[in-house]
């Protein structure tokens, strides 16, 4: 039978059943936010669950932008719903992304509930029904998987047993397969249970507020779209260094590395966002396919092109090879093979134990062919003019340009415009990025998810790579990466770290 969505909730066949009458809490709810929410969440007592899913969920229960949720966790471990909702709680409290309050906590945990895999899709299925008895029927149901991907083949066995695909959305994890084969087999295998209208292949840097302020930036203002092309931009870099080693996740890393865990999975998702052309409308599939656009032109990610890293003392972290060729490090220069970006170089960076913690892309552009300033005047000596994003929760931008520095004579200094979110009045609507892609794929918008076809091109694109990866280089924990970074930028140079910090507008 082909995969269909029903979002009345209606299924003909089943027996008639008895449903309790929602609570005036719950449809003054679901007449504001929609039909109500089952949240089946997988891993739940993991590694992202504790740090961001758990909270996240807790949050989005307390707003009146949602639906009302009931949220069913589920793992190996052996825990009733009251340890569940002490997991969650010493989870929330010590790891957690965001902090629930007192009160917001007391609204969740009565939504939280617990079943062990190891009881069968039989009990999973109880578990929901009673969830969706509890909301007064017709719920959606939302299956948040939280595994690693070649487990997740296994979760959607279950989910076709125990009867739950009908109604029912699908968010998958990354990184989504390790090749462009187990990428393909992992769509066909997800296609035989759900339609990809039901699949949600989730990038939490695309969640974040600053990230779709790309789309508003470029696409909203008539000063930057006209020359955001080849004949203006010189080149562009995305940089996600990262402070953290393995952090306890050694037998994730060890197989997957920087390349499969970072840059096809989210680096390459920015770039689109920077990279495709204007989409007819802001609507999901209109963006998913300037997207794929971007993705069909990146050329062959070459091994020539590509510095791989691995931090000294790696392989003597619990659970690594001693002999470990995985690369903790990997930078790498691309190229979009189309009219708009013909000959602009993309640089992505990004590693683990490296000097900072940052998230950023730069755009570069090129600078006045000649010059009328005297030599001493200070032009050219700061590099380009460039635009800043800042991918952190503040969500920063900054446009840095020459200007002249104050007093007698023409000396010139570089010079910035910067904006933040925190300077606004609006810091309390932004919702933390798996909060908001939550969200999203509970209101079926696939505007900030890849479908199937983009992340097979991305991994079609990076055979080359995967095939002939060039030998890691050592570098020390706290710099910025092994020394044949600065050969694969030249000319250019990287712009982390930054010569000078942003401004602080809470100071």
């Amino acid at each position: 039978m082909t995969p269909r969505e029903d979002l009345t909730g209606a299924d003909a066949s089943g027996p008639a059943q008895t449903i309790a009458y929602p609570s005036p809490e719950a449809q003054s709810r679901r007449n504001s936010a929609g039909d109500p929410v089952v949240v089946v969440l997988f891993g739940a007592t993991g590694d992202l669950s504790r740090r961001k899913l758990l909270c996240g969920l807790g949050y989005l229960t307390c707003l009146d932008i949602t639906p009302d949720i009931e949220v069913i966790g589920t793992s190996l471990d052996d825990l009733t719903d009251d340890e569940f909702r002490t997991f969650a709680r010493e989870s929330i409290d010590a790891v957690g992304a965001r902090k629930l309050t007192d009160e917001q906590w007391e609204r969740f945990a009565p939504r939280l509930h617990y079943v062990s895999t190891s009881q069968g899709p039989a009990a999973l299925t109880k578990k929901v029904t009673e969830a969706e008895e509890r909301l007064g029927g017709g719920a959606r149901l939302l299956h948040y998987l939280s595994v690693p991907p070649k487990i997740a083949p296994a979760v959607i066995s279950t989910l076709r047993e125990a009867g739950l695909v009908d109604r029912s959305r699908v968010v998958m994890e990354k990184p989504f397969g390790e090749d462009l084969q187990t990428a393909m087999s992992l769509n066909r295998e997800l296609h035989e249970t759900f339609a990809e209208d039901q699949i949600f292949r989730i990038d939490h840097f695309l969640g974040k507020e600053s990230a779709q302020n790309i789309l508003a930036f470029r696409f909203a203002n008539g000063l930057f779209e006209p020359i955001w092309n080849r004949n203006f931009i010189d080149h562009i870099q995305i940089d996600v260094p990262e402070e953290l080693g393995l952090d306890a996740r050694a037998a994730f890393y060890e197989p997957t590395g920087a390349y499969k865990d970072m840059v096809v999975t989210h680096l390459f998702q920015v770039m689109a966002f920077v990279a495709m052309e204007p989409p007819t409308a802001l609507e999901p599939r209109a963006i998913s396919e300037e997207k794929n656009k971007v993705f069909r032109s990146l050329e062959p990610v070459l091994p020539e092109h590509v510095v791989r890293g691995q931090y000294t003392g790696y392989r003597g972290e619990e659970g690594v090879d001693p002999e470990s060729d995985t690369e903790t490090f990997i930078a790498l220069r691309a190229h979009i093979d189309n009219w708009r970006w013909a000959g602009v170089p993309f640089y992505l960076r990004t590693g683990k134990r490296l000097a900072e913690g940052q998230r950023i892309i730069s755009i570069a552009f090129k600078e006045a062919p000649k010059s009328m300033f005297p030599t001493g005047s200070g032009i050219g000596t700061e590099g380009p003019d460039h635009l800043t994003f800042d991918l952190a929760d503040e969500g920063r931008v900054s446009l840095s340009f020459y200007g002249k520095r104050p007093g007698p004579g023409m000396k010139l200094d570089k010079l910035s415009m910067q904006f933040s979110t925190a300077e606004t009045n609006r810091t309390r609507d932004v919702l933390e990025a798996y909060e908001r892609l939550i969200w999203d794929a509970m209101n079926g918008d696939h505007t900030l998810f890849t479908t199937a076809e983009g992340i097979e091109s991305l991994w079609e694109r990076s055979i080359p790579l995967l095939e002939n990866p060039p030998s890691v280089k050592p570098y020390a924990p706290g710099s910025w990466g092994p020394n044949q970074i600065h050969q694969l930028i030249a000319p250019h140079a990287w712009r982390l770290p930054f010569e000078r910090r942003w401004r602080d507008v809470r100071a």
